[in-house]
C-alpha cells in the first residue's frame, strides 16, 4: 500500500494521515516565520521543472519484524524508482533497531511516480526474508525543504505489526545544464547495463553518493586493512551424505569480500591448507562470517553449520590462531587470521624504536609494524632488548628465543603485470605461521614501502620468506617474486638488495626488493629448542607427484649410496692389499683402536670428523662443488618444463591417478630419505656453523660424562626420563632429540631454496639446449 504525505494511497484510496508524519527533531516542523511563506509542492510545480533529484537520507528502523529463530533480524534496504533499484544499504546484523545513516541521491523525471522502500533480511546461503514495504508520493514533498519522515512498513500477507524507518527526504529542481550532467551518467548506466556490468554500476553510484555525504576526495586505497586467512581444518563435522560422510568446503564472506575453499572428499575432519585474503573497507562490517557447506553432485549443497568472528576485537597486527565452533554443535573449524595491511601503523611501534620496547615486551609473542618515518632508534631501549636475550636469562621463558626486526625499504625493477607497463605491489612477510603485509603503492614498478615489521623468534633456525605480489582488486593477487632468508645468515644492521626469485625459489624473475634486517636472541634458548620439535608450518602443501622431481629424489638418494658403497670398497680395498702401505696403516690402527676402546671414544671419532670438514672449509675459496649442481640442476628443471606442459595435454591425471598416487609415496618417501642423508652431510660439512659448533659442545660433553660414568648408569636415567615423561607432563610431545636435531639441518634442496642470488647471476638463464634425439 502507498503511503503517502497528503493522506491517499497509490491507488487513488484514502489513507490515514499518521502513516507519513513530521518527527519533533533538529529539522522538526516548520516554524512560524518559515510557515508563513507559502512553499510549493513537486506536485503544483511539476510543469515548471521537467527534473529534479531526490536527496535520501537513511537514518534508522525502529520495532523491525523478528525472522531468525535467534530472535532478532539481520535487516537492510531496498530503495526502487521507475522500476529500477536505485540503492540498496549495508546490513546491519542481529538488530531490531538498526542504524544506517546512509545518504544517497536520485535522479527524479516524473514526480508522480513512487518511490519504493523494502525491507529484508539477510540469509546466509537463503533467499532472503521480506519484512515490508512502503510506497512515498514524491509529488506531495515540499520544494527544497528538507523533511523527516515516519515511515510505516506494511506487508499484505501479515498482520503483525512491521516497524518502521525514520528518513530524511530532500526534493531539489534542477536547471538544463545539471540535467544534462546527469543525462551523461545515466547514459552511462544504461551501456553498463547493456554489458551485464550491473556490478560497476552501483559500485561507481555508491563511489558518487560517498563522494556528495563526505565531500572529500576519493583515497588512493580503498581499503583500510587487509585480513589475511590460512584455513587449516575442520573437526567433528556433521555427516550429509548416507555413506556416514561428507564433502564439506567453507565459504568466507567479510561485507561484499567472498572466498570459497576447495572441497575435501568423503572425511568429516577435512584438511583445506588454503591461504587467501580478503579486504576489509571503513563503510562496511567487521563481522567474519563463516558457514560449512556439504558438496552434491546434481542437487543443491547441504548446509552444515556457520560461525562468526568479530574482527574489531581481534588485535591487529598479530597472527591468531582460532578454532571456532559451529552453531548448533555442528563440528569447528580452525584457521590462522592476521589483520594487517593498514596505511599507517604509528600505533605499533617496534621492540627496538622508540617508547617501543615496552609495548612489545608486554605482549610477548606478537607480531607489530609501524612506518619507517615514525621509526626513532633508541640505543637505550636497544640494550635493554639484548639484556633480555642476554645469557643470564636463558631460564626464563625457553619458548621467547629472540627478536627479529625487518625493515622493507623499496623494490625496484618490478615485473609489469597490470596493462600499461605498471603494477600495483605489496609486500609480505611470512616467519613460519606469522604473517605481516604492508600498504599497496598503486601505478608504479619501484614501489617504496618505508615499514619496520617485528617478529618473536621461536626458533633461531626459522626461514624468513618474503613475497611481492601485484594486487587485482578483482580476483587473486598476481605473483611477482620471492626471497628465502635463513635468520641465521642475517647480518645485522646491513642493508641489502635481495634479486627476487619464482615460486620455486630456481631461478630469478625481474627486480630486487631492499631490506635491512637485524635478529636478537638468546643462544642458550636457541639449542635447547633445536632438540625440540620443530614447528610445523601450516601453509605448507604436499608435494605433488612429477616426474622431474621422483628423478632427482632418485639421483639423491643414489649419490648417498655410492657413497657408502666407496666406503666399502675401501674398506674391501684394504682387506685385499691392493696398496701395502694403506693396508698396514690400516691393520695398525684397527688393532690399537680395539685393544684400547672405550665407549667415550666413539664420539671423539665424530668430533674428528668435524674438525677435519672444518679445516676444508676454512682452505676452501671460490664456488663449491655444490653450487655447480645447483645450476645443473637448474637447467634440467628448465628442460622438464617443457615436457611437463606437454604431459598436461595428454590427460595422465585422470588415466593413471592410482599409479600416480603410487608413485607419489615413492617419490615423498625418497625425498625424505635423501632429506635425511643430506642434514647429516651437511652437519659435518658446517654448512650451518651454528648447528655444528652445537654438535661439537655435545660431543665433548659426551666424551667427558661416557669417560666418568658408566654406561648402564646413562641408559638407566634415559630409560627413566622416557618412562616418565608423560606422567610428569601430560602435554608433552614425543620426539627424537636426534631426528629434531638433524631436522634443523638444511638438506641440498632447501640449500638451493635460500641460496642468495649474486651480482654475477643477474642474467636471465641462458637458452636451454636441445635435446639429441
Amino acid at each position: 500500500m502507498c503511503l503517502l504525505d497528503d493522506g491517499s494511497t497509490h491507488d487513488g484510496q484514502t489513507h490515514h494521515l499518521g502513516t507519513l508524519a513530521y518527527l519533533e527533531t533538529e529539522i522538526g516542523p516548520p516554524d512560524k516565520e518559515t510557515d508563513s511563506i507559502p512553499r510549493p509542492t513537486a506536485r503544483s510545480v511539476r510543469h515548471q521543472y521537467d527534473f529534479f533529484t531526490l536527496d535520501v537520507t537513511l537514518k534508522e528502523g525502529r520495532r523491525l519484524a523478528i525472522r531468525d529463530k535467534c530472535g532478532t533480524s539481520d535487516p537492510y534496504v531496498k530503495f526502487k524508482y521507475d522500476g529500477k533499484q536505485v540503492y540498496k544499504s549495508r546490513i546491519v546484523y542481529k538488530n531490531l533497531n538498526p542504524r544506517w545513516d546512509e545518504t544517497f541521491s536520485l535522479p527524479v523525471d516524473d514526480v508522480t511516480k513512487p518511490l519504493v522502500v523494502k525491507v529484508f533480511d539477510y540469509d546466509r546461503g537463503l533467499q532472503d526474508d521480506p519484512m515490508g514495504h512502503a510506497y512515498i508520493d514524491l509529488a506531495s514533498l515540499l520544494i527544497d525543504r528538507k523533511e523527516e519522515f515516519k515511515v510505516d512498513l506494511e506487508d499484505p500477507h501479515v498482520a503483525e505489526d512491521l516497524g518502521y524507518l525514520l528518513l530524511d527526504l530532500t526534493l531539489v529542481p534542477k536547471t538544463s545544464d545539471e540535467k544534462e550532467e546527469f543525462s551523461r551518467a545515466d547514459r552511462y548506466f544504461s551501456l553498463l547495463d547493456q554489458l551485464s556490468l550491473t556490478y560497476w554500476k552501483h559500485k561507481y553510484l555508491a563511489k558518487r553518493n560517498r563522494l556528495v555525504e563526505t565531500q572529500r576526495s576519493m583515497k588512493a586505497q580503498i581499503w583500510s586493512s587487509v585480513v589475511s586467512l590460512v584455513l587449516i581444518e575442520g573437526k567433528g563435522l556433521l555427516p550429509m551424505d548416507d555413506n556416514g560422510l561428507s564433502d564439506p568446503y567453507c565459504k568466507f564472506r567479510l561485507g561484499n569480500e567472498k572466498y570459497k575453499s576447495k572441497v575435501a572428499g568423503k572425511t568429516l575432519n577435512p584438511r583445506w591448507l588454503e591461504q587467501f585474503d580478503l579486504h576489509m573497507y571503513d563503510d562496511q562490517t567487521s563481522v567474519l562470517e563463516i558457514s560449512v557447506w556439504d558438496k552434491d553432485v546434481g542437487s543443491k549443497d547441504d548446509f552444515m553449520g556457520r560461525c562468526q568472528v568479530d574482527l574489531s576485537e581481534l588485535k591487529r597486527e598479530e597472527t591468531h590462531h582460532i578454532e571456532k565452533e559451529l552453531e548448533d554443535g555442528a563440528g569447528s573449524v580452525s584457521f590462522l587470521l592476521t589483520i594487517t595491511g593498514h596505511a599507517s601503523h604509528a600505533h605499533s611501534p617496534t621492540c627496538w624504536g622508540a617508547d617501543g620496547l615496552h609495548t612489545h615486551l608486554g605482549s610477548a609473542g606478537n607480531e607489530t609494524i609501524t612506518d619507517l618515518a615514525n621509526y626513532m632508534p633508541d640505543p637505550r631501549e636497544r640494550l635493554e632488548v639484548q639484556r633480555r636475550y642476554s645469557l643470564l636469562r636463558s631460564l626464563r621463558n625457553l619458548n621467547d628465543v629472540g627478536l627479529l626486526q625487518v625493515k622493507v625499504i623499496k623494490a625496484t625493477g618490478l615485473l609489469a603485470a597490470d596493462f600499461g607497463g605498471k603494477s600495483d605491489p605489496f609486500c609480505v612477510l611470512e616467519l613460519t605461521n606469522a604473517r605481516l603485509q604492508t600498504q599497496t603503492i598503486y601505478k608504479t614498478l619501484n614501489p617504496e614501502w618505508g615499514k619496520v615489521f617485528t617478529f618473536q623468534v621461536k626458533d633461531i633456525h626459522s626461514i624468513l620468506e618474503v613475497s611481492v605480489y601485484d594486487e587485482d582488486r578483482n580476483k587473486s593477487a598476481e605473483f611477482l617474486g620471492k626471497v628465502a632468508i635463513p635468520l641465521l645468515r642475517i647480518k645485522n644492521g646491513e642493508r641489502k638488495a635481495f634479486f627476487l626469485k619464482d615460486k620455486k625459489l630456481r631461478r630469478r624473475t625481474k627486480g630486487s626488493i631492499v631490506l635491512e634486517m637485524e635478529v636478537i636472541y638468546n643462544s642458550v634458548k636457541a639449542s635447547w629448542r633445536t632438540f625440540n620439535p620443530k614447528e610445523v608450518k601450516y601453509l605448507q602443501m604436499e608435494q605433488k607427484f612429477k616426474r622431474q622431481i621422483l628423478v632427482r629424489n632418485l639421483q639423491r638418494v643414489s649419490r648417498l649410496v655410492m657413497a657408502v658403497v666407496n666406503t666399502g670398497r675401501f674398506v674391501k680395498s684394504c682387506f685385499e692389499w691392493e696398496s701395502k702401505t694403506r693396508s698396514i696403516t690400516a691393520f695398525i690402527m684397527y688393532v690399537l683402536m680395539v685393544w684400547n676402546f672405550e665407549l667415550y671414544m666413539l664420539p671423539l671419532v665424530l668430533l674428528s670428523i668435524f674438525f677435519k670438514y672444518y679445516i676444508v672449509r676454512s682452505v676452501m675459496e671460490g664456488r663449491t662443488d655444490q653450487q655447480e649442481e645447483a645450476e645443473e640442476e637448474e637447467q634440467e628443471e628448465d628442460e622438464d618444463d617443457e615436457e611437463r606442459g606437454k604431459e598436461k595435454s595428454k590427460s595422465f591425471k585422470e588415466k593413471l591417478q592410482a599409479i600416480q598416487d603410487v608413485c607419489q609415496t615413492v617419490q615423498n618417501g625418497l625425498d625424505e630419505v635423501a632429506s635425511l642423508g643430506e642434514s647429516v652431510k651437511n652437519a659435518f660439512n658446517w654448512t650451518v656453523p651454528f648447528l655444528s659448533w652445537l654438535a661439537v659442545i655435545t660431543l665433548a660433553i659426551a666424551t667427558v660424562v661416557l669417560y666418568f660414568i658408566p654406561l648402564r648408569y646413562l641408559v638407566l636415567v634415559w630409560g627413566i626420563n622416557k618412562f616418565t615423561k608423560k606422567l610428569r607432563n601430560p602435554n608433552a610431545i614425543p620426539n627424537n632429540e636426534l631426528l629434531d636435531f638433524l631436522s634443523r639441518v638444511p638438506s641440498d634442496e632447501e640449500l638451493i631454496d635460500c641460496k642468495e642470488l649474486k651480482s654475477d647471476d643477474t642474467q636471465q638463464p641462458s637458452p636451454k639446449k636441445k635435446k639429441t634425439s
